[in-house]
């Protein structure tokens, strides 16, 4: 963590920990890992998408708590999201109805270890959330490439369900 968001964590004395007002849980991405493994085990491909809705979750709350248009809002989640550990985000593609983010050193891609299809499903989820808000309705997204898989980085593209415009052009 960078000493921005270490002087900004807030221990109450009582087991809980906050950042900028909303509580945060440290934990091992080995622990979400293993978790994400026994999902899988036991409902197979539904694992991954039990982890988006709740990328969706935690992505919603964020998302809500910036202010400011569209691209500001973009670029305050992806630095957050820097800033608490998700890896490095930056911002690839911005426009109407379209949005690609990449992401190096993705803890998720890194826990999970090697893999033939995208793994970073938390971080999808929410960057689902961040699209609906600033792509306008249902957005979806895609990984198209994970560090898991060997890509030097794991790159989502995300369009709005209503949009005839590829998410990577």
């Amino acid at each position: 963590m960078t000493n921005a968001v270490i002087s900004e964590l807030r221990d109450d004395g009582a087991g809980r920990l906050s950042y900028r007002g909303a509580r945060y849980l440290l934990i091992r991405p080995e622990t979400l890992a293993a978790v994400y493994h026994a999902l899988e085990a036991a409902l197979g491909g539904g694992a991954a998408e039990c982890f988006v809705a709740g990328g969706r979750a935690g992505g919603g709350k964020a998302t809500a708590s910036f202010t400011g248009a569209g691209r500001e809002r973009v670029e305050a989640l992806l630095a957050m999201g820097t800033r608490i550990g998700w890896g490095r985000f930056a911002l690839e593609h911005y426009a109407p109805g379209a949005l690609v983010v990449t992401v190096t050193g993705s803890p998720f891609a890194e826990a999970h270890g090697s893999a033939r299809e995208p793994v970073c499903h938390l971080t999808r989820g929410v960057l689902e959330a961040l699209a609906a808000s600033v792509l306008s309705g249902r957005a979806r997204v895609t990984e198209t490439a994970c560090a898991a898989m060997g890509a030097p980085a794991c790159r989502f593209e995300a369009r709005a369900a209503s949009s005839p415009e590829r998410a990577g052009a």
